[in-house]
């Protein structure tokens, strides 16, 4: 017989509150064609992006993160005091080591929570929230706060015809929290890493020790490029097409819900031609409001489901208490899809 008391948590959890922040400098298309062949017109037509946030040097991985968080924890109603864990979503925060989130769980004013960083790419959300919903209902926390932030304007290889226009800055943030009723559905996740070449990092860091230029990628002037994000395009855009959406109607089937019982559909904003295949092959009804913060925020990785989330609550497209289905799916290759009820 074991000696261990049993865990005493919240019988579910839900979002009780959501946060966004968006830097303040907004980038047009024609700036990103100042240094790629290509046009406005094929931008929007290829990605559905018309602008994008990239942050300036005071708006940090930190800072960005501090500015949704605080709006998440109004939202929710409750004080910072009483987070007991923050989870943190980002590939874009350059020290190895602290994480980044015990910076952020500090400077909110939280009581020593537990604090820790998360590498999930796109699907880092989800990833998140699944860990958070654990933590209130085995009981080691009764308040999560997960974000997802990202700089990827740091990561971003202007020189790239393939990648320049599609990666934006920004963080959002959502407060998990104990609820009498399902508000948060089984996570459909996993990861494909045999495809993992797909979307990578150009050089990893530490070949910039090895002292061998010739092992480094130079741009058009010659110089050390920083490394970057770059992607097979046609082969993630055809594994997120068709694979993705064989997820979310798993997500779907293990909420014991149907697309007719959706409300809201909030994918990772990664490309507006994705977004839309999938609302064509899971059948959505016409009455489903789709997330398309990608047209104005850009790609923001683990940052882009709830930015959108935040903004369809904000502008009244979607309202408290509606049946979303989020989904994210990026670098790894890895994937998270859940339905959640909104805050």
């Amino acid at each position: 017989m074991s000696k261990i008391k049993p865990s005493k948590g919240a019988p579910y959890a839900r979002i009780l509150g959501v946060g966004g922040y968006r830097p303040t400098r907004v980038v047009p298309n024609e700036v990103i064609l100042e240094r790629i062949d290509s046009s406005d017109e094929w931008i929007r037509s290829r990605s559905g992006i018309e602008t994008r946030h990239w942050a300036g040097p005071e708006e940090t991985v930190a800072a960005m993160a501090i500015e949704a968080s605080g709006k998440a924890i109004a939202d929710a109603g409750i004080d910072a005091e009483q987070i007991g864990a923050v989870v943190v979503s980002t590939v874009s925060h350059f020290s190895q080591t602290p994480a980044v989130a015990t910076e952020i769980a500090d400077k909110l004013g939280t009581d020593k929570a537990a604090a820790f960083d998360i590498s999930a790419g796109c699907a880092g959300f989800g990833y998140g929230l699944t860990l958070a919903k654990g933590m209130v209902v085995e009981g080691s926390a009764e308040y999560v706060l997960v974000i997802g932030v990202e700089r990827l304007s740091d990561l971003t290889d202007l020189e790239d015809r393939a990648t320049a226009f599609l990666f934006g800055d920004g963080a959002g943030a959502v407060v998990v929290g104990p609820s009498k009723e399902p508000a948060i559905g089984p996570t459909v996740w996993g990861s494909e890493g045999d495809k993992s070449e797909t979307i990578k990092q150009t050089v990893p860091w530490d070949r910039f020790r090895l002292g061998d230029v010739s092992q480094l990628p130079l741009d058009s002037e010659g110089n050390i490029k920083f490394p970057a994000i770059t992607q097979e395009g046609q082969a993630v855009f055809r594994w997120a097409v068709f694979e993705m959406a064989k997820v979310a109607q798993q997500a779907l089937d293990a909420a014991g819900i149907t697309p007719d019982d959706l409300d809201v559909f909030i994918p990772h904003q990664a490309n507006v031609r994705i977004i839309d295949s999938m609302v064509k092959t899971l059948k959505l009804p016409e009455h489903v409001t789709v997330a398309r913060d990608i047209r104005t925020t850009g790609n923001t990785s683990a940052a882009s489901i709830p930015l959108a989330m935040e903004r369809l609550l904000a502008t009244g497209e979607a309202k408290s208490g509606d049946t979303a289905l989020v989904i994210g799916f990026g670098a790894g290759l890895v994937y998270a899809a859940t339905v959640v009820t909104l805050p």
